[in-house]
């Protein structure tokens, strides 16, 4: 039986429509039940092309008009343009492999990054309408992608920081995310404030993704007031959200997408 995928929306702004799909909803069976449109994850090629027929339609769009890109922790960023439509789907693969980041102005295009513990950030400049969103793992964060994005986004669309808002949707918290000495060490020496994002718990740290890619935003000149933290911890609520920590890196993904209306 098909069901449309049940989503979390975000108030962004008008003009742009932000969201995640959560795990209700959908054809994906075992780690994958029930959404997920991800296609590099294990999941049936079947069950993905079905889920992502699905979103289209509850977004009453093309299902070319979703854009994913093929995440591998970088922090690397890509503008989606008439140009990128105008080539052939083989074109467009090669230009997304590799791309942590996704931004768009062309209307009706609903771009996105998948998560399941990552922090996805979805992004809206209201004055010059234009989205982005964002795919931070803590290699990410400590790369700085969200500085990356918003520097692209005021060179190729004129953006000024603050005219954006941002939404930090569902991830793992501080804390379900425990790490080694040496993620803290790389955070500690790309320099982020460890007394606000760390803390050790007995003998382990804790790294808090949210606050340190929120503090980047409010770095970048993004009003703290512009900046919706979701605090929905993925690993936590593993039953709503997938969580790779819980269920394995062989299971769905969310969809964390935006769109201009």
């Amino acid at each position: 039986m098909e069901i449309l995928p049940e989503i979390l929306e975000y108030e962004i702004g008008e003009g742009a429509f932000a969201f995640s799909t959560t795990r209700r909803g959908g054809v994906s069976v075992g780690a994958y039940t029930a959404f997920n449109i991800t296609h590099y994850c294990g999941d049936d090629i079947a069950c993905v092309a079905k889920n992502r027929s699905l979103l289209a339609a509850l977004l009453g769009i093309e299902e070319r008009n979703i854009v994913l890109p093929r995440q591998t922790h970088s922090a690397e960023c890509l503008c989606i343009d008439e140009r990128f439509f105008a080539s052939s789907l083989d074109e467009q693969n090669e230009l997304l492999q590799g791309v942590d980041a996704v931004m768009t102005d062309v209307k009706g295009v609903c771009i996105g990054v998948s998560t399941a513990d990552c922090i996805p950030i979805l992004l809206y400049d209201e004055k010059h309408f234009v989205v982005a969103a964002v795919h931070a793992g803590w290699r990410g964060t400590v790369a700085r992608i969200l500085e990356k994005s918003i520097a692209t986004m005021m060179a190729r669309y004129d953006t000024n920081p603050s005219n954006i808002r941002a939404v930090i949707a569902p991830g793992i918290s501080l804390e379900a995310f425990e790490v080694g000495d040496e993620v803290y060490a790389a955070f500690s020496d790309a320099g982020f404030p460890m007394q606000q994002i760390a803390r050790l718990y007995g003998k382990r740290w804790h790294i808090d993704l949210w606050e340190a890619n929120r503090l980047q935003l409010i770095s970048c000149g993004v009003a703290a007031e512009s900046i919706a933290v979701r605090g929905i911890c993925t690993f936590t609520n593993c039953d709503d959200f997938f969580s790779a920590r819980r269920l394995g890196i062989n299971s769905g993904r969310i969809f964390n997408g935006i769109m201009l209306k």
